[in-house]
Order: structure tokens, then C-alpha cells, then sequence
């Protein structure tokens, strides 16, 4: 059955490495699977595109996908390149820090005829700043973007291990739609894209102001400011939306790791099917305070969230 629309999650498809195990990552793989969840009940689809190593970790991510019944038609083969990995490290608060490989297969995608095909018709893109550290990769990423001109083209900044430059950022933000970050990264890419003087941007500035003014220069239709266990603000050039914090009881050993992907597919799905931006915030902060509860990046999702789909 042909799906009625499709969210594409753009970029590093990997294994994150905790101590005692390996589970699916990268960023654009978990906004990708979480659509897929979300999706599902309105006939849509989450779909990644990435690279992976002909090796026994590029198996496993395929048959991880599988499982969770996706496809992985634009998951490319790489016959001289790795499978990406990130090695995790948790505080004891669960707040994770990242050894991220480089020389991996993502960092050579192939803007291919099926991303150019896939590109062209998709309601919505995902994509980062980690996955255009090689120019390959940056080459395939930004040629998608310029193909998916209907799409939604969320720039989710994850700024990681300096993988970024003001030019990647700059050029991001113009082929973008929408724009997500967090506090700690507003005042760095308000300095990369000079929306003022550098000596002029305070830790006490207003971080709405600056989003406003990112907005504004980059003709952007909405700015997604994520504050954490405070939840998400939506601003948009004539609204600013802020639903309630939510939490979730921890199983033992949770980590943060993927709670602001959650959020980014929560966020994707709720413009692609037009919804209140109220509703579109409310699933957004449920998404990611569960993911934010649980181990990994993306566990299967509890019937409370299923239900606000509608």
C-alpha cells in the first residue's frame, strides 16, 4: 500500500555504544523510526536515508528496521566504509556525552536517483549539522534538501564535536523551512549567522529574541526553542505556543539520549497533517519526556501517546 505521506530522516544512521550494550541511533535514524510509529495510524510512513558498512552492524541496522516494519530501500551500501558507531557516556544524571567515530559510510552518501525520486516527494525532512562534517555527505544533504521543494525541511542543529561550521549553519537555515535548537546552541548559531555583534550576545539575552531574529533573516516559518524538562516553545512569525512540562516515571538505567529526536518527529508529523500548533506542542513534550524516561533512543511507544494522535 502506497503511503499517504512520508517524513524522511536525513543523515548518520549508527549504533550507539553504551557499556553493557548497542542500540540504533543517530538522529535523523530516531526522528525517522519515531514518525514511523507516529505516522503509521494516518497511513504515513517515517523513512531513513543514510549509508551503512557491508558489515555484521550494517545487518543489524537493517534488520532493526525491518522489525519495526520500515523500509530501507534508501539505505545505501557502502563496500569500503564502516557502519557508524558513537560511543555514549551517561552522567549520573543520564545527561549523555558522545565519542563519535569519523571515516564511517554516512559520511559518504550518494545523492543517488532514489533520494532525487524520494526527495521530490516527501512532506517532510529531518537533517543536522553532524552528517555534512564530510563534504560527500554535506553534498548529498544539501542537493536533497534543494530537490524536496514542497517538503517541510526542518534544520535540527545538534551541534556536536565542532562537526560544524558558520557556514554549514548559514547555509542550512537557507534551505530550510523551520529551525530547531536548543538554549545552550541559540546563542551559538545567533553569533554564526551574525544576528548581532558577538560582543553584544549575553547569556541573559533573551534566547525568544534571538530565535525571532533567525527567523526573520532567514524567512523561516517557525523556530522550535527546546528548554529541556521545561518543555518546548513554538514561535512562529505571529504566534508563540508553549504547552505544559511533562514528565514520565524512569525505568532503572535511563538516559536522555534521542529525547529531543522524539520531539523533532512529534513536531514533523503535527505540521504535516496541519494540526493546532497547541497539539502540535503537547505531543512534542510528552514525545520527548518518554523517550527522555526510557534506555535508547527509541522504544516503542505507550498506548498514552498513541491515543494523542487522534
Amino acid at each position: 500500500m502506497t503511503a499517504r505521506f512520508t517524513i524522511v530522516g536525513l543523515g548518520e544512521a549508527l549504533f550507539d555504544v553504551f557499556p553493557d550494550q548497542q542500540l540504533l541511533g543517530g538522529a535523523p535514524l530516531n526522528v525517522a523510526v519515531h514518525a514511523h510509529q507516529l505516522a503509521q495510524p494516518k497511513g504515513g510512513r517515517g523513512v531513513v536515508v543514510s549509508r551503512i558498512g557491508q558489515d555484521t552492524l550494517g545487518d543489524a541496522l537493517l534488520a532493526e528496521l525491518r522489525s519495526r516494519s520500515m523500509s530501507t530501500e534508501y539505505v545505501q551500501s557502502d563496500p569500503d566504509r564502516p557502519t557508524g558507531t558513537v560511543y555514549v557516556e551517561l552522567s549520573p544524571a543520564g545527561e549523555p556525552t558522545y565519542d563519535i567515530v569519523q571515516g564511517v559510510a554516512w559520511d559518504w552518501m550518494q545523492f543517488d536517483p532514489d533520494a532525487e525520486s524520494l526527495a521530490s516527494n516527501c512532506q517532510a525532512v529531518c537533517f543536522g549539522t553532524l552528517a555534512q562534517r564530510v563534504s560527500e555527505s554535506r553534498s548529498c544533504i544539501q542537493r536533497f534538501l534543494t530537490a524536496a521543494k514542497r517538503a517541510i525541511r526542518l534544520f535540527d542543529v545538534n551541534l556536536r564535536q565542532a562537526a560544524y561550521t558558520a557556514q554549514i549553519i548559514r547555509r542550512s537555515c537557507e534551505l530550510s523551512t523551520v529551525v530547531k535548537l536548543n538554549e545552550q546552541e541559540m546563542p551559538i548559531v545567533a553569533e554564526l549567522c551574525a544576528l548581532m555583534p558577538s560582543a553584544l550576545i549575553k547569556a541573559d539575552d533573551p534566547l525568544e529574541t534571538l530565535a525571532l531574529m533567525l527567523m526573520k533573516k532567514y524567512e523561516l516559518k517557525m523556530v522550535v526553542l527546546t528548554r529541556g524538562e521545561r518543555g518546548t516553545v513554538l514561535l512562529t512569525p505571529l504566534s508563540r505556543v508553549e504547552g505544559e512540562a511533562v514528565s514520565y516515571e524512569a525505568e532503572t538505567g535511563a538516559d536522555r539520549v534521542g529525547a529531543g529526536d522524539a520531539c523533532t518527529a512529534a513536531i514533523l508529523l503535527g505540521l504535516v497533517q496541519r494540526w493546532p500548533l497547541e497539539k502540535v506542542v503537547k505531543l512534542a513534550n510528552h514525545m520527548g519526556a518518554f523517550v527522555a524516561s526510557r534506555r535508547g533512543a527509541t522504544p516503542a511507544l505507550p498506548d498514552e501517546i498513541k491515543a494523542m494522535i487522534g
